[in-house]
C-alpha cells in the first residue's frame, strides 16, 4: 500500500506572478521548492551559475602531476569502471588527453575476474607495461590498499571518484578528486563520475589552452554529450549542475553526437533530435551497460572512441543484441531470487508476509545482472534487496535500497563480514567470503529491521498537485516539459485525480518474466465528462478492482500518447485506489 503526500497548494499572489506560465507549471514549481517567482522561472529557464571545477579538492595539483606526466612523455593509464558512468568517463578522459599529446591508454577492469574497483594485480600489469601514472574514473574512493601498492611499486595514482569514501579517510594517493571528500569545498555532491571526469577535462583544457598546448579537436562542448549519458545512466540526482550539464549534453547529442553515439540511437530505433533523459535512461544506456554485464565493457568503449561508420554500426548492433540477453538473463534471475528471498526466514517485526530484507544467494546467478535483478525486487516489494553471486570462496552482491535506508552505511556496519565494500545511499555492493554469508544475512536483516521507519516500508509517492481533469490540456503537458530532464531529485511531475469514473478497461502487452502482469489500459471520465485515456504498466492484475461505472482515484503522471499520426492526451498511472469517504 502506498502512501500518497500531495505538496500544499501555491498562494494565489504566486500564480498571478507567474502569469505568463500555465497554472499547473506555476503549481509544481512551488511545489518543488522555487517559491520565489523570480528563482522559479530562472530554474524553468535554465539559469545555473557556471560551475568553478577549479574549487574541487585537489583538482589543481591532478593537472598539475597530469601536465608533468605529458610535457615528460610517461606513459598514462586511465583505469574506468566498466558501467556506463565508468565507460563515458573513460572515453572523454582517454579524449582529453590524447588531444593534449599523452600517450594514453585506456585499462577497464573485468567484471567477474577482477571485480569492481582498482586491484593491486591491474596496479603490476600496467607497471610492466611501462605506465608511470594511473587515472582513475568512477572508482578508487575507499582504495586504500591499491594506493599504498601503488606507492611501493613506484607508480603515482590520481583519483576521480563520486563514491562515498571510508569515514574520514582519503588514500594516499598524488590527487583524489571526488566532491564527497569531507573537506571539499566545492558545494555540489552529486556529480557523477563522468561529471567528475568532466570537470578534471576542464581544468586541463583550460591550463592547456592559457599554456598554449591546446589543441582544437576536443573543447569543453565536444565532451557533453559523454557527460549526458553517463549522468542519466548512473541515476544521480538531475538537480543542479547535473541538470545543467545534462540539459547541455542533450543539446549536443541532438545536434552533433559523435559517430558511435550516432549509430547506438539508430540501432536502439531511435532519432538524433528525440533523445531527451528518459531515451538515455531506458535505451541508450542499457545497451552501453549491456557489454560489462554480460561479457567485457570494452565494446562499449570502443564504440564511444569508434571513428569508422561501418565499426560503429557493428558495435552498436553488438550492443543491442547484448541488451536483449541481458534483458532475459535479468528476468531469470530476478525469478529465482525472488522465490528464494520470498521463502527466507528474515521476517518483520510486524509479521509482514513479505521479508524486511529480500537477500537470495546462488552460484547460478550472473553477477552482471544482480543489480538489476535486486532493483526489480526493490520496485516489487519496496524492501531492500540484496542479491549475492557465489564463485567458489568467493562472494559477490549486489544491493539496493528504498528512500530512507542507507544501504552503505548499513555494509558500514557489516564491515568484518566484508573483503571490500562500496555504494551510494540507494545502491551498494561488496565481496565477502562465501562462508560469511549466513552471518552477512542475519546481521543485515537486523539492521533493516532496526532502522526501518515507524509506519513500515510504505511506497511513497510525492504529488505536485490534486487536479481536475479539465485543467489539463496540451499546452500544459508541453509546457511542463521544460522541467525536463527528469530524473532523481527531478522526477516527472505527478498529479492526483479524484473520483475519476471508469468507462473501459483491459489488460494489454505481454509480461517480460513469468512472475511479472500485463499492463491495464483504462478509459475514465469526470463529473464534466471530460475524458482520458489511462496506461497503467504492469498493473493488469488489478483489472478485478475496476468494475464499469465505478469510481477511483489515481496518482498518475501526464503524457501525449502518439500512435499512427494521431496525438492523443493520456494518464500514465503510479498508483490507484478506491476513493476515501469525503475526499
Amino acid at each position: 500500500m502506498a502512501e500518497w503526500r500531495i505538496a500544499p497548494r501555491a498562494p494565489e499572489a504566486y500564480i498571478a506572478a507567474l502569469h505568463d506560465l500555465h497554472p499547473l507549471t506555476a503549481q509544481v514549481l512551488y511545489a518543488r521548492g522555487w517559491t520565489d517567482p523570480d528563482e522559479a522561472r530562472a530554474f524553468l529557464n535554465g539559469a545555473t551559475t557556471p560551475a568553478e571545477p577549479f574549487a574541487l579538492g585537489d583538482a589543481a595539483r591532478a593537472v598539475e602531476r597530469i601536465l608533468t606526466a605529458i610535457g615528460r612523455g610517461e606513459s598514462i593509464a586511465v583505469y574506468a569502471d566498466y558501467d556506463c558512468d565508468g565507460v563515458t568517463a573513460g572515453a572523454l578522459l582517454v579524449r582529453t588527453l590524447a588531444a593534449l599529446g599523452a600517450q594514453v591508454q585506456i585499462y577497464i577492469p573485468d567484471r567477474f575476474e577482477e571485480g569492481y574497483g582498482l586491484n593491486v594485480q591491474a596496479l603490476d600489469r600496467l607497471k610492466a607495461q611501462g605506465v608511470s601514472l594511473v587515472v582513475t574514473v568512477d572508482c578508487g574512493a575507499r582504495a586504500h590498499r591499491e594506493a599504498q601498492h601503488a606507492h611501493r611499486i613506484g607508480m603515482d595514482l590520481i583519483v576521480t571518484d563520486h563514491h562515498e569514501l571510508e569515514g574520514d579517510a582519503i588514500p594516499d594517493a598524488c590527487a583524489v578528486v571526488d566532491p564527497k571528500r569531507p573537506d571539499c569545498a566545492y558545494g555540489f555532491r552529486h556529480l557523477a563520475g563522468v561529471g567528475v571526469a568532466f570537470r578534471l577535462a576542464q581544468c586541463l583544457l583550460r591550463t592547456a589552452r592559457a599554456a598554449g598546448m591546446a589543441r582544437g579537436e576536443v573543447t569543453e562542448a565536444s565532451l557533453l554529450d559523454l557527460v549526458a549519458i553517463g549522468t542519466v545512466a548512473d541515476v544521480v540526482p538531475l538537480v543542479g549542475e547535473n541538470r545543467a550539464l545534462v540539459r547541455a549534453g542533450l543539446v549536443r547529442l541532438n545536434d552533433k553526437p559523435r559517430l558511435g553515439l550516432q549509430a547506438l540511437i539508430q540501432a536502439s530505433g531511435l532519432k538524433v533530435g528525440s533523445v531527451d533523459a528518459m531515451r538515455i535512461g531506458f535505451a541508450l544506456g542499457p545497451r552501453l551497460n549491456a557489454a560489462g554485464r554480460l561479457e567485457s565493457a570494452r565494446a562499449a568503449y570502443d564504440l564511444l572512441m569508434c571513428e569508422d561508420p561501418a565499426r560503429a554500426a557493428e558495435l552498436a548492433r553488438y550492443l543491442d543484441r547484448q541488451n536483449s540477453e541481458r534483458q532475459s538473463v535479468t528476468a531469470t534471475v530476478a525469478t529465482h531470487a525472488e522465490r528464494q528471498a520470498m521463502e527466507a526466514q528474515i521476517r518483520s517485526a510486524s509479521g509482514e508476509n513479505v521479508p524486511s530484507l529480500l537477500f537470495a544467494a546462488s552460484p547460478d546467478y550472473n553477477v552482471g545482472v544482480i543489480g538489476l535483478a535486486a532493483a526489480r525486487l526493490v520496485e516489487k516489494y519496496h524492501r531492500p534487496a540484496v542479491i549475492v553471486g557465489v564463485g567458489g570462496d568467493e562472494a559477490r552482491g549486489s544491493c539496493r535500497s528504498v528512500n530512507g535506508f542507507d544501504i552503505t552505511r548499513a555494509l558500514d556496519e557489516c564491515r568484518h563480514l566484508l573483503l571490500k565494500h562500496g555504494g551510494h545511499e540507494a545502491a551498494a555492493g561488496f565481496t565477502a567470503r562465501a562462508d560469511a554469508l549466513d552471518a552477512l544475512r542475519e546481521r543485515l536483516g537486523a539492521i533493516v529491521e532496526q532502522w526501518r521507519p515507524a509506519g513500515g516500508w510504505q511506497r511513497l509517492i510525492r504529488a505536485d498537485a490534486e487536479i481536475a481533469l479539465d485543467q489539463v490540456d496540451e499546452r500544459a503537458i508541453t509546457e511542463l516539459q521544460r522541467l525536463e530532464p527528469h530524473g532523481q531529485g527531478n522526477p516527472r511531475p505527478t498529479f492526483v485525480v479524484r473520483n475519476a469514473v471508469v468507462t473501459g478497461a483491459r489488460r494489454v502487452g505481454r509480461a517480460e518474466g513469468e512472475n511479472e502482469p500485463p499492463h491495464l489500459q483504462l478509459r475514465v471520465a469526470d463529473a464534466r465528462r471530460v475524458t482520458w485515456d489511462v496506461i497503467a504498466w504492469r498493473m493488469g492484475d488489478r483489472i478485478g478492482e475496476l468494475a464499469i461505472g465505478a469510481s477511483v482515484d489515481l496518482a498518475c503522471q501526464l503524457s501525449i500518447n502518439e500512435w499512427s499520426g494521431e496525438r492523443r492526451l493520456q494518464l500514465e498511472v503510479q498508483d490507484l485506489r478506491r476513493p476515501v469517504a469525503g475526499s
